[in-house]
Formats: C-alpha cells, structure tokens, sequence
C-alpha cells in the first residue's frame, strides 16, 4: 500500500485503499489538518491527448484530502467516526505529462463542528527538476487547486 513515506508516518485510511496503491502514491508528510503527496505520471494515467486525464489529477487531490480530514491516530471520541467529503470543486490550470512527478498539499483552512474546509495545490515537475525532491521550497509549477468541504459522520 502506499505506506512508504520519508516522514516515517503511515495514515490508517491507506491500509486498504487500492486506487491510492495503484497510483503509486507515496506519503511526503501527515500533520493534524495537513498532508503533502506525490506520485509520478504513467502512460496508463493519461487521455486521449497525451496528457494527465483531469479523473488522476481529481484522485490524487481527494487522496491529499482525505488524509488532511482524518487524523492518523484517532482520539477516542473519534474512532466510530469517518470524515468525508460532502462536496468539492477543482480548477484545471494548465496540463501534466507522462514521467511528471506531481505533489498535492493539503491544508484545512477551518473547522466547526461536523464541517471543514480544505485547499489542495497539485503541482507538477519534471523528474530531474529540483522541485521533485523532497524539503524544496518549490514542489514544481501550480497545475489545479482543489477545494474540497468535509463532514464528519458515523461508521458503518
């Protein structure tokens, strides 16, 4: 699963999230209302015109998302709950391509109740660029913002 991280920390959600470990999505940073990813673009990920389908740039951001919404270690108030997304927008700004190495930053911006408000930045950048390493100050150029609204609600 995409448990590999270089912060040493594993988010529970992953354990069985397939689509995540099939985008080969790698786990940069987890914080309280916070997460940074990124995976690398393969030729199954792209659309007809040769570049990322707008569906993997969409996944990627709601995966940042959803590790920015639940905590790592649940708090016991918290382990018969889920947080969701109860609706999300995201802007296209400029295309992705195969071998580019994108990284989604996730950031709660507020919380009240049952309800939150996130900013995601998907950026991207060439495999060999210093924006594709890790602790730089630049993750690459911005190619989408997504802004996602959670609620939080029981297990099932």
């Amino acid at each position: 699963m995409a448990e590999a991280t270089l912060s040493g920390a594993t988010h529970p959600i992953l354990e069985n999230d397939y689509a995540s470990e099939w985008m080969g999505i790698e786990v940069l940073a987890l914080s309280d209302g916070h997460a940074t990813i990124r995976m690398t673009l393969r030729q199954e990920m792209l659309n007809g015109f040769g570049m990322a389908h707008g569906g993997m740039i969409f996944a990627f951001g709601d995966t940042a998302f959803a590790l920015a919404c639940n905590p790592i270690s649940p708090a016991p108030a918290e382990e018969n709950t889920i947080t969701v997304a109860s609706g999300v927008d995201i802007n296209f700004l400029k295309p992705a391509f195969r071998g580019q190495v994108l990284t989604a930053v996730a950031d709660r911006r507020s919380s009240a109740g049952r309800s939150g408000l996130y900013d995601i930045q998907i950026f991207a950048t060439d495999a060999h660029t210093p924006g594709a390493d890790p602790g730089t100050s630049t993750p690459g150029e911005l190619i989408a913002e997504f802004r996602g609204r959670s609620r939080t609600i029981p297990k099932k």
